[in-house]
């Protein structure tokens, strides 16, 4: 007879075959009851709802809501495609926030379709889903599908948005309009619709956003077929829009308009910059003496167990792999020796700095030299393959405890290639500081690593205005985190500079 364990293992040889094709959303069907009912005892699936499960892991909480973030739309996708097969689709609002990289999982999505009955589905975390019933489905041109998801094309999304979606959603409305390539994309669908007050609304977006040769093509067309058209600003009028180059991809518009519209609350409520000082030796010999300080938080910030003792002996050249198995295959010990590294290369970043080195310039090359250092050792010992250290992540990742999703892994380089780009461009430290944390985080480029890659960035940044090395403290994570979530999804950029601004503004005091 067979033991528990062996059998578990035979159900698992299951689940492995539905996982080959990267699936982590199964009808309960696809498997036998028993299976079904050991996997789901053994934390290898959790119920989405009745009928459906998840992958997760036997070491999950109930309280993370990583695999179910993680699972969320294709959940979607595969309900809704058993349910309604390829009828449905989901809201132009919803349409509009994918198109322009918006990735945070919204508290309900809406699906239309001509077999709804006007339901909604309660799923995990508060979330659910709304399928609401349309007479027939929009013509076949003015939808496609992105990851099994069936949208709207963003010309045919703006046109059927709500005018409060403009001022709701001033980042997300910017990105897809700067990304209209002529005006003929709008045109056709405005015409035939006779949507002439849809017309007028447009060609005021599109004019606010410096498209203005096709808002005036708008007008003339929708005038000249005998349409009554009215312009008006569908934005808010104290909205602050960036400017967009038209083309970019949509993650590097998202990122440039992010930086520009949250730029101003960042500058005004952070204390103003003291300057490079003229001897830098003291300013250096505090960031020498914070490091220990600087890598019990950061490292603890993140789940590492870091005692100062441990701490102590990395600095002193006390730990020794080579002698010893228990430093060879210390997960912590090993993260606060690559800590130690990294932050050895990011004091150099920061001397450079304070000499005059163009800071956004410096950082573009210096922080891959960072990320290797953190992760040399775990790599040297055998914990980590070699290709973490390759550079920017090549696979999705999610956050826990965050409804933000960091954007698409293939999206990754053109969003840094800009992130980059306007820390260079950028003339306040402040705005450098703040934003420059808070977006590294936002884009999470490397496989693992970022909550410190963007703490060294912090730091390198503050000393472009000549605010001494500050230490974000673990016992602030709770507020820290928070932060971070109300800027990343809410767009609320206060909270986080207020935190920082603060614990800035304690590291000016004991340096003084």
């Amino acid at each position: 007879m067979a033991t528990p364990n062996e059998k578990l293992a035979a159900s698992l040889g299951k689940l492995k075959d539905l996982q080959k094709d990267g699936r982590r959303v199964f009808k309960s069907d696809d498997l036998s009851r028993v299976d079904r009912e050991r996997l789901i005892q053994n934390g290898f699936l959790k119920e989405v709802i009745r009928g459906w499960l998840m992958s997760t892991s036997p070491n999950t909480k109930p309280s993370d809501t990583t695999p179910w973030y993680a699972s969320f739309w294709e959940f979607c996708a595969r309900y809704c495609d058993d349910r309604f097969g390829a009828d449905w689709h989901l809201s132009s609002e919803q349409s509009m926030l994918l198109n322009a990289e918006n990735t945070v999982i919204p508290a309900q999505v809406i699906v239309n379709s001509p077999q709804a009955t006007n339901n909604k589905v309660a799923l995990l975390f508060g979330a659910s889903l709304y399928d609401l019933k349309q007479k027939d489905m929009p013509p076949k041109g003015d939808l496609f599908i992105k990851d099994g998801l069936r949208l709207f094309a963003p010309a045919a999304a703006l046109i059927r948005v709500p005018d409060n979606f403009f001022t709701r959603y001033p980042i997300e409305a910017q990105v897809v309009l700067t990304g209209i390539k002529d005006a003929s994309e709008i045109l056709g669908r405005l015409l035939e619709g006779g949507h002439s007050v849809v017309a007028g609304r447009l060609a005021g977006a599109l004019r606010r956003v410096d498209r203005a040769s096709i808002a005036d093509e708008v007008i003339k067309t929708m005038k000249g077929a005998g349409y009554d058209v009215r312009e008006t600003d569908a934005f808010a009028a104290q909205q602050t829009l960036g400017k967009i180059t038209p083309g970019i991809a949509p993650i590097a518009g998202r990122v440039r308009a992010l930086w520009e519209s949250l730029r101003d609350p960042v500058i005004k409520a952070f204390p103003k910059s003291p300057g490079i000082p003229g001897d830098t030796k003291p300013y250096l010999k505090f960031v020498e003496d914070i490091y220990a300080n600087d890598a019990y938080h950061s490292l603890s910030i993140e789940g590492y167990n870091v005692t100062p003792e441990l701490i102590e002996r990395v600095q002193s050249g006390n730990w020794k792999p080579e002698e010893s198995e228990e430093d060879r295959k210390s997960k912590d010990a090993l993260a606060a020796r690559g800590y130690w590294q990294a932050f050895q290369l990011v004091k150099k970043s920061v001397g450079k700095i304070l000499v005059g080195a163009e800071p956004g310039a410096l950082v573009r090359t210096d922080h891959r030299d960072w990320y290797r250092e953190l992760f040399q050792p775990s790599v040297t010992a055998g914990l980590l393959r070699p290709a973490a250290l390759a550079g920017y992540r090549q696979h999705p990742v999610y956050l826990k405890g965050s409804r933000h999703v960091p954007p698409r892994w293939e999206a990754v380089p053109d969003a840094m290639n800009t992130f980059f780009d306007l820390i260079e461009a950028e003339t306040q430290p402040a705005a450098r500081v703040v934003l420059g944390h808070w977006l590294f985080g936002y884009i999470h480029p490397y496989p693992d690593g970022n909550g410190r890659m963007a703490r060294f960035l912090m730091n390198a940044m503050l000393a472009s205005g000549g605010y001494p090395w500050t230490v974000i403290r673990v016992e602030d994570r709770e507020k820290y985190m928070k932060a971070l979530e109300s800027a990343s999804v809410d767009h609320d950029i206060k909270p986080f500079t207020t935190f920082i601004a603060e614990r800035v503004e304690w590291s000016m005091k004991k340096a003084a």
